[in-house]
């Protein structure tokens, strides 16, 4: 019995990016927001779970890259496809009802990174480029932001197809980049083995109890440069 839980853990993962994806397309793109932030706990939890039961199995390796595909590949490239829509300006002359489809290019993007991890030997305890829920939280955390504030300067910036069009290229280039970053993924709760982890975190709530949604993306640049930063401390010490 034990080892289905991960895998119906799994399922209301897909569940949530299937909500999600209903109310992007209706254009309540903070409520499919919320549902990716329900997703990405649920994704956290179905692999703490299957680690905790020692519930491996095939199946459950293949069903967790499926669901993501929905809620941590299409989500976002149905998100960014509004919201350029939203924006209503063209680029160098091409229609906004033609350049939001360049929207989906993260939703290509996601399939390859997803396609890679699962091949991918050395994506055991770490990642090779940035993990699809990351993504996706950067592009879930612009509908929140829109949400939560009167300012025209984050509303002209947010809803600026150049922006837009340059997030979405510099998420997808992310997604399959070979850039190492660390996974959390505790095996033990010791300082040493987590130190990096632990000050990841510590830093994450400071940023959210003073910039609320606004944090998000510099969460995710924050996880980047940590990363990076280890991974040179760790080069010039060997």
């Amino acid at each position: 019995m034990k080892k289905h839980i991960p895998n119906a853990v799994t399922c209301l993962n897909l569940f949530s990016g299937c909500l999600a994806l209903y109310f992007a397309f209706k254009g309540e793109l903070a409520s499919a927001s919320y549902l990716v932030a329900i997703a990405a706990v649920l994704d956290f939890l179905d692999g703490m779970l299957a680690r905790v039961l020692k519930a491996y199995s095939e199946i459950g390796k293949q069903l967790d890259s499926l669901a993501d595909m929905v809620s941590f590949g299409v989500v976002p490239g149905v998100m960014l496809f509004m919201l350029i829509l939203r924006a209503d300006k063209a680029i160098l002359g091409i229609p906004v009802d033609i350049l939001a489809f360049f929207g989906f290019v993260v939703t290509i993007f996601s399939a390859l990174r997803l396609a890679k991890f699962n091949i991918d030997t050395r994506q055991t305890d770490s990642f090779i480029g940035l993990p699809t829920p990351a993504c996706t939280m950067v592009v879930a955390s612009l509908p929140l932001i829109l949400s939560s504030t009167d300012s025209l300067v984050l509303f002209d910036i947010i809803l600026n197809p150049y922006v837009l069009v340059i997030l979405t290229a510099t998420l997808s280039f992310l997604l399959v980049a070979e850039l190492p970053l660390f996974a959390l993924k505790f095996k033990s709760l010791t300082w040493k083995d987590n130190s990096l982890r632990f000050i990841f975190l510590g830093l994450s709530v400071i940023l959210l109890a003073l910039l609320n949604f606004a944090a998000i993306p510099l969460i995710i640049l924050l996880y980047i440069l940590l990363s990076v930063f280890k991974k040179t401390s760790h080069t010039s010490t060997s």
